[in-house]
């Protein structure tokens, strides 16, 4: 290792970037595997899980377990096995030579002989007031996580793409009846998805608010999502319009709130690296039947959970797509060295 006043450098054997599901599943089989992965943390520790108060479809927990909980148990596992974590966000990886270069935001440099980007996606949010306090605490991000948790309540649901429409459908199977809030007259889904989502309107099972938005969540954490305010305009997007006289302003009474308005892939610190990504910015893996599914366009570049998977984005997925990421490096680093050695054989021959 060498250091100067400003930076260090330290060559890791393989580092997972990421310690949500994924990034966490991937170090106990990595640790395991006597690779000694470095595991850095980024900005969300313990990724999108952390949000979530109650996890009950987590496999081997019959009585659900707390998201935090979840991660805490999985880290204090990856580190009996010898996994090192640490805070950091990567700003950069060069993949133009072997080791690649990794540098963090804080100007700290590591080399790797593998990397695992296991960073997820954040779910965006609109930015308004009570968002944060109550994030978690009736507001959530995910229906198919914890739409079960609020069963005969009415339940809102904000956005206007195939995610949200699929997921007020979903949470039919719990609401008292399901509010579809859109900024716009029309639905951005798939006429499939308008189809299915007509009939629950003529059921009576899910109501439209279009040309609605939210501009403020009410509750607290102890008693949850109490009522949010709203405006419509008749021309749609009214919180641009919040000075015309036909933009109404009102609360609304609900029991429990879902955002649906997408997710942004961690993986800009990729760019650059030839690891091929999709227009929506996730990365592109190998995927199919056999072996190294999680390999990316660049050897020694693996990829799992969310900033993969913008389909299922579950936490069992997740870390069985990390499981699956953590064999593939082992499979890298194993050939990896069995090339050095014929190497350094033949120099000495």
């Amino acid at each position: 290792m060498t250091e100067d006043a400003d930076s260090f450098v330290e060559h890791r054997k393989l580092i997972i970037a990421g310690s949500g599901i994924s990034g966490l599943s991937a170090t106990i089989y990595a640790a395991r595997s006597n690779n000694e992965p470095l595991v850095l943390e980024g900005d969300e520790p313990g990724g999108q899980l952390t949000l979530t108060t109650e996890v009950d479809n987590y496999p081997g927990f019959p009585e659900g377990i707390s998201g935090p909980e979840l991660i805490n148990n999985m880290k204090e596992q990856a580190e009996r096995f010898g996994t090192e974590i640490r805070h950091g966000v990567i700003e950069d990886v060069d993949a133009s030579e072997r080791p690649f270069t990794v540098t963090l935001k804080n100007g700290d440099v590591y080399t790797t002989d593998a990397l695992i980007s296991a960073s997820g996606a954040s779910a965006r949010t609109l930015g308004i007031p009570g968002e944060e306090d109550l994030m978690g605490y009736g507001l959530s991000t995910c229906a198919t996580c914890d739409g079960a948790f609020f069963r005969g309540e009415k339940i809102m649901v904000i956005g206007g793409g195939d995610a949200a429409v699929e997921e007020a459908n979903f949470l039919t199977k719990f609401a008292s009846t399901v509010y579809l809030v859109h900024r716009r007259e029309e639905f951005r889904a798939e006429d499939y998805w308008v189809d299915r989502l007509m009939e629950k309107v003529d059921e009576g099972e899910i109501e439209l608010m279009r040309n609605t938005e939210a501009t403020e969540l009410h509750g607290s954490p102890e008693a949850g999502v109490d009522h949010v305010t709203l405006v419509h305009n008749p021309d749609g997007h009214p919180t641009d319009k919040l000075d015309d006289p036909e933009t109404e302003t009102f609360d609304f009474d609900v029991g429990a709130v879902f955002y649906a308005i997408g997710h942004t892939p961690n993986a800009d610190y990729l760019e650059g690296t030839g690891v091929q990504r999709d227009d929506d910015g996730y990365i592109i893996a190998k995927g199919g039947s056999g072996g190294g599914q999680t390999a990316t366009d660049v050897p020694g570049i693996f990829a799992a959970g969310d900033v993969v998977d913008y389909h299922y984005q579950q936490a069992a997925t997740a870390g069985g797509m990390g499981v699956k990421a953590a064999l593939d490096a082992d499979d890298y680093l194993e050939e990896l060295e069995r090339e050095e050695k014929q190497a350094a054989a033949s120099a000495a021959e």
